[in-house]
């Protein structure tokens, strides 16, 4: 736990969240504990739902609607907001004004409902922040740490590839969604490269379906952002590798003018179980063969990554910082972003045939 995290944890603000799905039991309220938050109520359209993850986790608090624990909101409160994307802004439109306000990611399922989320934020002068929290993986810190302190020189090529067998079926509201892979998993990705490099010049993509998952539409993609001649940012997934794990992978690769790091991490191989991460980085030094090492990281993506997206915003409403790092006004150039490589999906590219 950083010194942030334990200022935050005793100051108590207590936290109130609405929707008890999978991500909150397995995720959300996993790292809260770990991190020493105080969560005080909990709701959920199945109140059975709700009640079982409040015993699970040992929450104060059960509210049979949403509407019913906003009304019995502290003014301190935080207010975790973890349902599916078209629920997202009716409830926002309920929010006490000035309320601080953490919304499961995607913000909203396209860029016109990221745009409205933005909007109702900004009127409501909420303090609100998404839940992109592969920012906050501890491996993803270690690297920001490393950059930062000039070790690995100016990043020139990031580089995500994933091959893994995911069971999309553990989401039934996804069999529906019009937009499935870029929107709630590569998107991840997407915003991990712009938090890094900053907004892409253009944004390239591809995202196909497959014939053992004919009901979902898309499960792989392949997404080039442009940031120019001297900079690669590539993004390549495939969810449908149902051949075993010997050959499943996923790692993120970045590299710059003086070093690389290297990530191998687990979370999607073989899931929900998931396996080890493995970090390893090398320096260039001059006159010497480049030698990788390993480093061991604590934490994971899951649970440990979802600290750092509530850390924000309780460092935001406790007046430590002036915006959450994962803002509203920030994650809206992801959903820009994610709607690029949509649009690109749409347009396809050039027919050599008409070229002859």
């Amino acid at each position: 736990m950083t010194n942030h995290q334990r200022d935050i944890a005793s100051a108590q603000l207590p936290i109130y969240i609405i929707g008890a799905g999978g991500i909150v039991n397995t995720a959300h309220l996993p790292a809260y504990m770990l991190a020493g938050f105080y969560v005080q109520g909990i709701c959920d359209i199945d109140q059975d739902k709700a009640r079982a993850t409040a015993e699970r986790f040992g929450i104060k608090e059960v509210f049979e609607s949403p509407e019913e624990l906003l009304k019995q909101l502290p003014s301190n409160a935080i207010i975790d907001i973890a349902v599916p994307g078209p629920a997202l802004i009716p409830l926002l439109e309920q929010m006490p004004d000035g309320s601080a306000v953490l919304l499961q990611k995607p913000m909203g399922e396209d860029l016109d409902a990221a745009k409205k989320i933005l909007s109702i934020c900004k009127e409501k002068k909420l303090n609100a922040a998404v839940n992109f929290q592969l920012r906050y993986a501890p491996y993803i810190l270690e690297v920001k740490q490393m950059i930062n302190d000039g070790l690995l020189g100016e990043i020139n090529d990031i580089e995500v590839n994933v091959n893994v067998y995911t069971p999309w079926h553990l989401w039934d509201f996804l069999m529906a969604s019009p937009r499935v892979e870029i929107l709630y998993h590569s998107i991840h990705y997407i915003d991990l490269v712009r938090h890094l490099l900053g907004n892409p010049k253009s944004v390239y993509a591809k995202s196909t379906k497959h014939p053992s998952m004919p009901a979902l539409a898309s499960v792989r993609s392949n997404i080039i952002m442009d940031y120019g001649d001297m900079t690669r940012a590539n993004i390549l997934t495939n969810h449908c590798h149902n051949y075993g794990t010997p050959k499943q992978q996923s790692y993120i690769k970045f590299e710059g003018t003086k070093g690389a790091v290297l990530i191998n991490f687990g979370a999607l191989i073989n899931y929900p179980r998931g396996e080890a991460d493995n970090f390893e980085y090398v320096f260039l030094e001059d006159g010497k063969e480049p030698q990788w090492q390993e480093k061991k990281i604590e934490g994971s993506w899951f649970p440990h990554a979802f600290i750092g997206s509530m850390e924000q915003l309780m460092l935001a409403a406790a007046g430590k910082i002036e915006k959450p790092d994962n803002a509203v006004e920030d994650c809206i150039h992801t959903m820009a972003c994610t709607e690029a490589a949509y649009m690109s999906c749409e347009r396809g590219g050039i027919k050599p045939n008409e070229l002859i």
